[in-house]
């Protein structure tokens, strides 16, 4: 079997190493680019909305068509349905 490089270690000795600054683990990400006030001038809040539960009908035809594809079929209902209204905006 191939080795591998992970060491074990108690809980106490990574408390050690830690306490130590042994341990890479950086208490504030890297500072970012400056963005500027331009880039934010036309900054909107947006809201995320959450999905409406419904009661659909469907012909039993259209159901097991995408029942058909496997797990995931309520999902690509969902899918088919997104890609019209965006084909008909």
């Amino acid at each position: 079997m191939k080795e591998t490089n992970i060491k074990r270690a108690s809980l106490e000795t990574i408390r050690k190493m830690n306490d130590a600054g042994k341990l890479a683990n950086p208490s504030s990400p890297p500072a970012g680019e400056d963005l500027g006030p331009d880039f934010w001038a036309d900054a909107m809040v947006v809201e995320p909305s959450s999905p409406r539960s419904v009661h659909l009908k469907l012909d039993p035809e259209v159901f097991d068509f995408f029942k058909r594809k496997g797990k995931g079929h309520l999902t690509r209902m969902q899918d088919v349905l997104k890609a019209y209204v965006r084909a008909h905006q």
